[in-house]
């Protein structure tokens, strides 16, 4: 009796489990994380680290020669190369211009379209389908559009009696139309985001605010718009770095110019990089628009959190 009793006892010893419920829950986590941590590992932090490691040399792909020279490149930007703050003017100016134009016209056409009436689909279509169009035919479409006095767009202004810009061959005049393109481009995917979060604002708040006499301009301003706070800021924060990031629209309609009037950031890094291949120099400028756009979606995320 007591041999078969102690190989029992010595069995259920060794099936009891060696790890804690705690320390096995955290196990699966990992293993269900890590592949998005892998991910996240090799293609953001590793890349970062190699243009920060970049930013610190002197290094030219001509003479594939790297010389280590600390902040120097970051001296040279901020400090003694002008067209550096020209080109950061030019990037708040796209960004001020194309954010809240962006959110508007995606907010009016998302409170257009989502109700339910005949050919809302079409619409919706018609309106998303630039967000999925190649940005090159984009871009190229838009230039041959907007030329001098051949131009369509001058055409039809013709048309009315009036005599239109030469669009792309003024600095002004360019901006604006590198600006109102890429929002006519990009509003779709906001506005779907609105779409999805104005359908999820249950009807009886404004059933209830209507029985209570409220107008319709009331019900947005107390009701629908502070519900839709947290799909404003999700918006508001990719439309932000997207606009730091515009570099295809950028190249194929301007080049930067003209008289770099529509020379950005990102694009600035590539001329640096690619064409002058000072790759020290545009890690260092890659790196300063990483910690601009950084910032800037801190600043959104506290100010949201302020008002909540």
């Amino acid at each position: 009796m007591g041999q078969p009793a102690t190989m029992a006892a010595r069995a259920q010893r060794n099936d009891a489990p060696w790890l804690t419920l705690k320390m096995r829950e955290a196990m699966e986590a990992w293993l269900f994380l890590s592949p998005t941590l892998a991910g996240f590992l090799i293609f953001f932090v590793a890349p970062l680290v190699a243009v920060l490691g970049y930013s610190l040399t002197e290094w030219n792909l001509l003479s594939q020669q790297a010389t280590f020279v600390g902040l120097a490149n970051y001296d040279d930007a901020l400090m003694r190369n002008a067209d550096f703050w020209h080109v950061a003017r030019n990037s708040a100016v796209f960004a001020l211009g194309l954010v809240p134009l962006n959110m508007a016209l995606a907010l009016l056409l998302a409170l257009a379209l989502s109700g339910r009436f005949r050919g809302v689909v079409v619409f919706r279509t018609i309106f998303f389908a630039p967000v999925v169009t190649s940005a090159a035919a984009w871009a190229i479409v838009w230039k041959f559009q907007l030329q001098g006095e051949a131009g369509f767009i001058n055409q039809v202004l013709a048309g009315i009696g009036i005599t239109g810009p030469n669009w792309l061959r003024e600095p002004n005049w360019a901006m604006a139309a590198v600006i109102v393109t890429r929002v006519i481009k990009m509003v779709g995917l906001n506005m779907i985001l609105y779409i999805a979060a104005l359908q999820a604002i249950p009807r009886d708040y404004d059933a209830a605010a209507r029985l209570e006499g409220a107008s319709g301009l009331q019900i947005f301003r107390m009701i629908t718009w502070p519900l839709l706070g947290p799909t404003t800021l999700v918006i508001m924060v990719i439309t932000t770095i997207g606009s730091f990031k515009v570099f295809d629209h950028i190249y194929l309609m301007t080049g930067g110019g003209p008289e770099n009037g529509t020379l950005v950031l990102a694009f600035y890094i590539y001329q640096q990089g690619f064409e002058f291949f000072n790759v020290g120099y545009a890690s260092a400028l890659a790196m300063i628009m990483f910690v601009i756009v950084m910032a800037l979606t801190v600043v959104q995320l506290a100010l949201r959190r302020k008002d909540t």
